[in-house]
């Protein structure tokens, strides 16, 4: 790797967040060479991984306290992006990874002294559904079940796994949980095999009656409203911002990445193609201008509003301020982006021609990865655009995903 990045140390210097930033952009010819084997074998090369983490991009977003740099958002962002224009998958596998040591923060630090204690390279992967069975005992919990979509899993150590508590009795409040299990106590099922981000390695995750401890939990309640056990020794701003916030950009980001790379390489193959039947270069048709012309002007105005909205999460976080409204406007800005990346995207498939139904096609595969993207469920704008507008119309908030 020596010849892709230097060495960080433990902690980085002052220019560390351009220094990231740069480093991913050199990655980016090394992903796309691996990215045709990453595709045929349905998962990231350990080389990737082993890249990544060299680089020091799982670390961006852990606490200083366990190892890590504790950077703003935006470095986190940045790096998915970039990284995206070289491998999708890859970047994707990158976000989903290093976000879970954002979200660790939150946990009773108990729990992250399991995970770092010994060493602080150790990655979480995670699945949020909710389909775990859940048995309340002294200490904590028994834990059974079967999740699918855990991304990156194959490379991780430790998983999040969502679950739902049952209430005491009949009438009790049922409560959803985040339960942290070490690999010891789950198994990986392969069973990836998709038309798109097949690199990802999203798998199974199999839990068999595992005994979780109370403090590797974490209530989803308490991430909403901010009051989380982590917060009594992680005291910076940046682990003061809703989850929902900060994981539905971990699955849409990437996906401007991709669609930037998609576009640089169609304007590049028109240049100078020329039209079957009459000769004539295709950049001089219309209609295939004025399709370049949208696919950038919409990616220029999607990247000025994904910094802007970063940008005011790390303020509001600084600030404690959380109007309900403004988040879920700010909710509704990330899961609506890979929506508009699928219509440019298509747009660009579109007028690509006959070759580039070809698989390995960097174009056709943009258009799978993105459209795999938008299957996400935090990518589903519906009902984050139904909120949203309800809330313009007087009417309560749905607050489960803001």
């Amino acid at each position: 790797m020596s010849s892709v990045v230097d060495h960080l140390k433990p902690y980085p210097p002052k220019d560390v967040s351009a220094t990231l930033v740069e480093r991913a952009r050199r990655l980016v010819p090394v992903l796309q060479e691996r990215e045709a084997a990453a595709d045929a074998a349905r998962q990231v090369p350990v080389e990737t991984i082993q890249d990544f983490a060299d680089a020091g991009f799982f670390r961006i977003l852990q606490p200083k306290r366990h190892g890590g740099y504790e950077l703003p958002l935006s470095v986190y962002c940045d790096v998915a992006r970039t990284l995206a224009e070289g491998c999708m998958s890859s970047a994707w596998v990158y976000g989903v990874i290093a976000v879970h040591n954002w979200q660790l923060a939150l946990f009773d630090d108990r729990a992250a002294q399991d995970v770092w204690g010994e060493n602080s390279d150790v990655r979480i992967s995670s699945s949020y559904m909710p389909v775990g069975k859940v048995t309340p005992v002294e200490g904590g919990y028994r834990l059974s079940g079967r999740w699918a979509f855990s991304s990156g899993s194959a490379h991780c150590d430790w998983v999040i796994l969502g679950a739902v508590v049952p209430g005491a009795g009949p009438d009790a409040p049922r409560e959803p949980r985040n339960f942290l299990v070490p690999r010891s106590d789950y198994a990986l099922v392969d069973v990836w095999d998709v038309m798109g981000l097949r690199a990802t390695g999203s798998n199974d995750v199999v839990v068999d009656d595992a005994f979780v401890p109370d403090y590797r939990t974490i209530r989803e309640d308490d991430m909403f409203a901010l009051e989380c056990p982590g917060h009594a020794v992680n005291r910076g701003s940046l682990y003061r911002m809703p989850f929902a916030q900060i994981f539905n950009r971990t699955v849409s980001t990437t996906s401007l990445g991709a669609l930037r790379r998609a576009a640089t390489t169609f304007v590049g193959a028109m240049r100078e193609k020329r039209a079957t039947y009459t000769g004539e270069r295709l950049a001089r048709d219309t209609t295939i201008q004025h399709v370049v012309a949208e696919v950038e002007r919409t990616l220029d105005e999607m990247t000025l509003v994904l910094d802007r909205d970063v940008a005011e999460l790390g303020a509001r976080a600084a600030s404690g301020e959380w109007p309900m409204l403004r988040r879920a406007e700010l909710g509704f800005s990330t899961t609506a982006t890979v929506s508009r990346c699928v219509a440019e995207i298509d747009k660009l498939m579109t007028f690509s021609g006959g070759k580039a139904i070809y698989r390995g096609n960097p174009i056709q595969r943009a258009f799978l990865d993105i459209h795999c993207a938008r299957a996400h469920v935090a990518n589903n704008p519906y009902p984050y655009g139904r909120n949203l507008g309800a809330m313009y119309f007087g009417f309560d908030a749905d607050c489960a995903d803001i």
